[in-house]
């Protein structure tokens, strides 16, 4: 008689405690940061490139309204988008005519000023428990671990290789997956090392005491202006890290996805052949 074969569960250590906590800290912070600057680009809802800009000048990007259908203008192209971006209605029922509707902000209704102590009280926070973790991860070797990306993985078969597992949506333990693939490993080095610094750097170039202070931010930037839109596309590319990293969970398993990140323990499961012992 055939008899079942039986799982095999393996533990090992996925996620350091500074990588744990560093990431549940970041997902709050970066939510109240998202919302309370959704609030603050409501007050002035376009877009534009150098250093000045205003209502009669022309925005790369606007978000706005035409008293009657709300629509978002990208260079030359226009798409309405009433009801949800430009002009929309709040819980009330009364007709909201700002960029970003009341759910997805810091505060619900208008306040500007409240928005702004929001977003600059956590942007110390994100800007302080990015440093700390980057140093944490060279002193306990996450980052020579986990994200160096070794010779082998720069070949082109590796890399193909890879990319046919994402595109056939091959995620899990069953494809050896448990530590981090190249995909994953580029993503977060963009992020965390280049995605990140760019959010904080040009949000202080948009403050005037530090263009006192540091004015070649301006000239890395090319202007506040610039540095204001530069911010907004590294926010809504965050934003869509986000957003594809939680499909990632999702399709790769999200049980053993978060557990690993409360925990740290991730677990591999296999099931060895089945063998023909008779009874």
């Amino acid at each position: 008689m055939e008899v079942a074969p039986k799982i095999k569960q393996e533990v090992a250590k996925r996620h350091c405690l500074a990588t744990r906590i560093w990431h549940w800290l970041n997902a709050f912070v970066a939510t109240m940061l998202l919302m309370s600057g959704l609030m603050i680009f409501n007050a002035h809802p376009q877009l534009y490139w150098g250093d000045f800009g205003s209502r009669e000048d022309y925005a790369w990007l606007q978000i706005d309204d035409t008293r009657t259908k709300g629509f978002v203008r990208i260079g030359n192209a226009s798409f309405e988008t009433t009801g949800v971006l430009g002009l929309s209605l709040d819980a009330k029922e009364n007709v909201r005519r700002v960029a970003f509707p009341g759910w997805a902000t810091i505060p619900t209704g208008y306040d500007l000023a409240a928005a702004r102590r929001w977003h600059f009280a956590f942007a110390w926070v994100f800007a302080l428990g990015l440093t700390a973790f980057m140093l944490i991860s060279l002193v306990n070797g996450h980052i020579r671990k986990d994200l160096h990306v070794r010779r082998g993985e720069w070949s082109p078969r590796a890399l193909w290789s890879d990319i046919k597992n994402h595109a056939r949506l091959r995620f899990g333990d069953k494809y050896g997956t448990s530590h981090y693939n190249i995909m994953q490993k580029f993503s977060y080095i963009g992020v965390i090392f280049i995605l990140f610094p760019l959010l904080i750097l040009t949000g202080i170039t948009m403050s005037p005491a530090m263009n006192a202070a540091w004015p070649w931010l301006l000239d890395i930037f090319g202007g506040r202006q610039s540095a204001r839109s530069l911010h907004f596309i590294a926010a809504a590319m965050m934003t869509l890290f986000v957003v594809v990293h939680l499909i990632m969970v999702l399709l790769s398993g999200p049980i053993n996805g978060i557990r690993s990140m409360i925990t740290g323990r991730h677990v591999t499961t296999s099931k060895p052949e089945a063998t023909g012992d008779l009874a």
